[in-house]
This record gives C-alpha cells, sequence and structure tokens, in this order.
C-alpha cells in the first residue's frame, strides 16, 4: 500500500514536470491518449498488435517493440496492459503510466527493477 502511495507520488510528480495532463483510474493506472480515431476499442481478453517503447521515469528504455507491433493477449500482460489498452481505439497513440502493483510488482523482474513505475508509448495497430 505504501509503494503504491509512493508510484502515485513519483507519476504526479513526473505528469506535473512535463505538463502532461492525464487520466487516473481507480486502480491507480494513468494514461493519455494523443491521438484519437474512430476505430473500434479492444475488450480485455482480445488479441492485440501494439507498437510500444517502455521506459521507466527517468526516460532509460527497457523494452521497445518494432514499428509493425508486438501481438499478444491483453490477458497474457501486465495487468496495466490489461486495464490499459481498452481505452484506446485502433490507430491511436498515446501513454500509459502504470505503478508497480499494476506492473511487475515489487520483485524484481529480468531487468526491470522491483517497485518500478513504467511509462509505455502506445500505438494500438489491430484487434
Amino acid at each position: 500500500r505504501e509503494k503504491a502511495e509512493e508510484n502515485d507520488e513519483q507519476i504526479v510528480q513526473y505528469l506535473s514536470d512535463n505538463n502532461i495532463s492525464a487520466a487516473k483510474t481507480e486502480s491507480g493506472l494513468y494514461y493519455i491518449i494523443d491521438s484519437t480515431t474512430n476505430g473500434a476499442k479492444p475488450k480485455s481478453t482480445d488479441y492485440v498488435t501494439v507498437a510500444y517503447k517502455g521506459y521507466y521515469l527517468d526516460g532509460v528504455v527497457f523494452d521497445e517493440s518494432s514499428s509493425a507491433g508486438a501481438s499478444f493477449s491483453l490477458q497474457s500482460g501486465i495487468s496495466g496492459w490489461t486495464e490499459g489498452i481498452p481505452y484506446f481505439p485502433v490507430g491511436s497513440k498515446g501513454k500509459l503510466f502504470i505503478p508497480a502493483h499494476l506492473g511487475y510488482g515489487l520483485k524484481d523482474y529480468n531487468d526491470i527493477p522491483g517497485g518500478s513505475v513504467l511509462i509505455f508509448d502506445i500505438h494500438l495497430i489491430e484487434i
């Protein structure tokens, strides 16, 4: 619980420092949709193709897809994606700001330090 509050403060500070306005969900996920389309929105149970770049609050990139994107089930990823991607209509771009409890949690995961806030640039290519 304490880490969630700390992550929230970190996200709020990042948004403020970068003059970004983002929506916040009940779970603590923040998101921005920069370019909207009239495309369909995926359900949390759909398979999607997403081009993305994942990085930390300090800008260090930890993962990036090709511009063609990666295809996967929204059920198979981190809960921040399962919750966040359905806000995006097909063809739209934006960002997800994911606190650790919706990302990889408090334990280190591969090269991602436990408790990390994750930011993803998202381009939803198709459902």
